[in-house]
């Protein structure tokens, strides 16, 4: 008789706050840092804050879930989100700044009955990429209906649209339940070698950047790459894929090498475009 799989966390309630908020739920506000924290901060800060607005302007975010964290340059600190709000709400002075044992350096403050914290499964998943991968300042996880279909394939993602051959090769790693384990840290860091993206079976991807800018052009490329493999894959033809040496003479054009750093061109736009939108972030 196959046995069940144990998880590690035997009480995970004591991670979460009890909420009593006013009943009315008046909005956050949050008093900035700007001039309180160095300027490298502060730009992770801003910069991270719009990664948020963007995922969730692209259709990408998941209610109050999943995660996105800059490193603090010059540091082994990171920023993450408050679990309990919204991206829309997310503004530079919101983030939580964690070290990588997982210890508050600093928190806003909430609310008298919120007192939200950082995901600890967040922190797990964080943590060991900016642990071992010091140049990776940003890593982004998402929970969208696209990754959470194609991480849930057999053959994964396919090599069938240009957009998905700027990636050399995906990572995959198999579920294991809700990342909370600090042993799955190795399993993770194995399974994605020096990948950029990784796919995280049956749950969702997990994608990393060395800025927040290159981070989150990574993210909304795979996201596309999903999102057209599964329009074709329900077309009701047989999918057509370039040969081999086509997909690697694509991905050789892409390279930052050959090409340039993703996302310095396209960071400037989307900054403009979440200025737009609502330009709180910035707070």
């Amino acid at each position: 008789m196959k046995t069940k799989p144990q998880a590690n966390v035997s009480d995970l309630r004591k991670a979460y706050p009890e909420l009593t908020p006013d009943k009315d739920y008046p909005p956050l506000k949050f008093q900035s840092l700007k001039g309180r924290v160095s300027a490298a901060e502060w730009q992770a800060r801003v910069d991270c804050a719009c990664a948020y607005r963007l995922v969730r302007h692209f259709g990408m975010d998941d209610l109050i879930y999943n995660h996105i964290s800059a490193r603090v340059p010059g540091t082994e600190e990171f920023l993450l989100n408050p679990f309990g709000l919204t991206y829309d709400e997310i503004c530079a002075s919101a983030l939580i700044k964690v070290n990588l044992a997982g210890k508050v350096l600093w928190e806003p403050e909430f609310p008298r009955g919120l007192g939200y914290k950082f995901n600890p499964a967040g922190y797990v998943i964080h943590s060991a990429i900016h642990e071992a991968r010091p140049e990776l300042h940003c890593v982004l996880h998402t929970h969208s209906l696209a990754t959470m279909a194609v991480s849930s394939l057999k053959k994964g993602l396919l090599p069938m649209t240009q957009t998905a051959m700027r990636f050399e090769r995906i990572a995959y790693h198999d579920y294991e339940g809700v990342v909370l384990d600090e042993d799955e840290k190795g399993r993770l860091l194995a399974n994605m070698g020096e990948c950029e993206v990784m796919m995280l079976r049956n749950h969702g991807v997990l994608v990393v950047g060395r800025t927040v800018a290159e981070g989150f052009n990574n993210l909304y490329r795979v996201e596309r790459a999903c999102r057209a493999q599964l329009m074709a894959q329900n077309g009701g033809d047989e999918i057509v894929l370039p040969p081999p040496d086509v997909v690697a003479k694509t991905n050789h054009l892409y390279k930052p090498g050959t090409r340039r750093p993703y996302g310095l061109l396209e960071w400037p736009a989307m900054r403009r475009l979440a200025d737009r939108i609502d330009p709180s972030y910035k707070n």
